[in-house]
């Protein structure tokens, strides 16, 4: 099929938008035919009528949101690309919209250029394979840019984040981000540890920030990846272990009310976060601890269906010689527990709980 029949079709409920486009675009008429609609509704008439190569649509629309054409399309149009046009893009809507099967984004507002370069090079005529690649790393597919000679770009998305890399002849020439550019861009990218990317062919850069030839440049941005990832890894764990700290003191102050035996924060399954008793240096025993209190709200969570109240809130119970006291901790997949003597002082515990339980849920 020759360029002049190809056929893009707009979505958009702005009717001042789509009228702008028609008579700002009518000058690439020898390029493409263009139809522009203003619901979904319409732009399925358009569809089941002629054979459409390119559908742009808006994401928030009435009656059929742009999602849900995108994905109507895909089923029915599968060989028709679809780009979304929103003024609400976010990581959400855009990792949904490719799960959908999105060819590519454009935000408002929009350059008419820029969206005419887009239409552009989505109908251009392409030869070779399309699919999709799991389970590689960025440097990988920059590796593969470079000794393929391409003269191409590499885009990247990330949540919250986003840059392109551009090739000449394999070599790497520029590179930018929302924040940076160059190098520093480069190297941004190389400590992503996930994400979407496309190749555009015949992309060239605007500008050239970068000199060092391609294999140096991937060598050190693979070694200051390997730095962040080991101070990423180094900060979690120190903040782990505060989180932890800051916990115990706070079991602390519960542990020395009298009587008490044992402080434990545990899991619903009954998996142990904290403790603070007299099994401080024998971790099976607390395991036991947890495992056994599990079971006890399991069995009666199982026995009692009949009260209709969820897992339960606070529990307060009394055996031949020791008590036990449990607390969910608000917003969190974890109790508090206290067992201790007969003795055992409830009421201050039950201060202590309404004291120590919104710092807990903080720090799990």
């Amino acid at each position: 099929m020759s360029a002049i029949h190809k056929r893009v079709l707009i979505v958009d409920d702005e009717e001042d938008l789509t009228w702008t486009l028609v008579k700002k675009l009518s000058k690439d008429s020898d390029k493409f035919e263009l139809y522009c609609v203003n619901s979904g509704k319409e732009a399925f008439d358009v569809l089941n009528q002629l054979p459409v190569d390119l559908v742009i649509t808006d994401v928030r629309m009435p009656e059929v949101s742009g999602l849900d054409l995108l994905t109507a399309i895909k089923q029915k149009y599968p060989s028709t690309k679809v780009v979304i046009m929103t003024a609400y893009g976010s990581a959400d809507v855009q990792k949904e919209a490719t799960e959908r099967g999105c060819f590519n984004y454009i935000e408002k507002p929009f350059e008419i250029n820029e969206l005419r370069q887009l239409i552009l090079d989505s109908i251009a005529d392409q030869r070779g394979f399309t699919g999709n690649i799991s389970d590689f790393q960025l440097s990988d597919i920059i590796q593969l840019n470079c000794l393929g000679r391409l003269n191409s770009a590499l885009s990247v998305k990330t949540e919250g984040d986003e840059g392109i890399i551009y090739f000449r002849e394999g070599e790497i020439i520029h590179a930018e981000t929302k924040q940076l550019e160059g190098q520093s861009a480069f190297f941004s990218m190389m400590s992503w540890q996930g994400g979407e990317f496309s190749v555009l062919r015949n992309k060239t850069a605007p500008r050239e920030t970068i000199s060092l030839g391609w294999q140096s440049l991937l060598l050190e941005g693979m070694r200051r990846a390997d730095e962040h990832s080991s101070l990423a890894r180094e900060d979690r764990e120190n903040e782990k272990q505060y989180r932890i700290f800051r916990i115990q003191q706070l079991l602390t102050k519960i542990e020395q009310i009298e009587n008490v035996k044992h402080t434990i924060l545990f899991q619903s399954a009954g998996f142990p976060i904290t403790y603070v008793g007299e099994f401080q240096q024998k971790p099976e025993k607390i395991t036991e601890i947890g495992n056994s209190i599990s079971e006890i709200i399991e069995t009666v969570c199982e026995k009692s269906l009949f009260m209709d109240g969820g897992l339960p809130l606070f529990w307060e119970l009394h055996f031949k010689t020791n008590s036990l006291l449990l607390q969910r901790v608000p917003d969190a997949d974890a109790y508090l527990a206290v067992i201790g003597s007969r003795k055992l002082n409830s009421a201050m515990i039950r201060l202590q709980f309404k004291k120590v339980l919104p710092q807990l849920a903080e720090h799990i």
